[in-house]
């Protein structure tokens, strides 16, 4: 299965459909799509972060929708409407001082649902510190 979309690509159609989610600042970055993949980082920066200094949990869910969001956009291409249905994430560890690496895998890809999970890591660190699982609704080709 080959993609549609590239990571820069995608990137652009972030920054231009969603400028939002880089207000005070860029922090979400793709960096890579494969089939049925995407790879996203977000940098440690102190707007991150919860009392404890640790990376709080809205921003480690915002990476795990985007990623799989990314991963989605890779398939199907710049695709606006395809919302968030569900998100279901556990909390596994601590993450460190350091980015947030978001994997993606789509595990189902239909005409009108998209199925995958995200595993989020500490950048350099192999121990998964959340495990989200997420539907998204793909909306009818017109």
């Amino acid at each position: 299965m080959t993609t549609r979309m590239t990571a820069a690509a995608i990137e652009a159609y972030l920054d231009e459909a969603f400028p939002q989610i880089h207000h005070g600042g860029r922090s979400y970055f793709i960096e890579d799509v494969g089939p049925m993949t995407a790879r996203m980082r977000c940098d440690y920066h102190e707007k991150h972060l919860r009392p404890g200094g640790t990376i709080s949990g809205p921003t480690m869910m915002a990476l795990a929708d985007l990623s799989l969001y990314a991963a989605i956009l890779a398939q199907i291409g710049p695709v606006g409407l395809a919302v968030t249905t569900s998100l279901n994430f556990n909390f596994l560890r601590k993450p460190g001082r350091a980015a947030l690496i978001g994997e993606a895998k789509l595990l189902k890809l239909g005409k009108r649902l998209a199925v995958g999970e995200v595993g989020l890591y500490s950048q350099g660190e192999p121990e998964m510190v959340c495990h989200a699982t997420g539907t998204y609704s793909i909306p009818a080709e017109r």
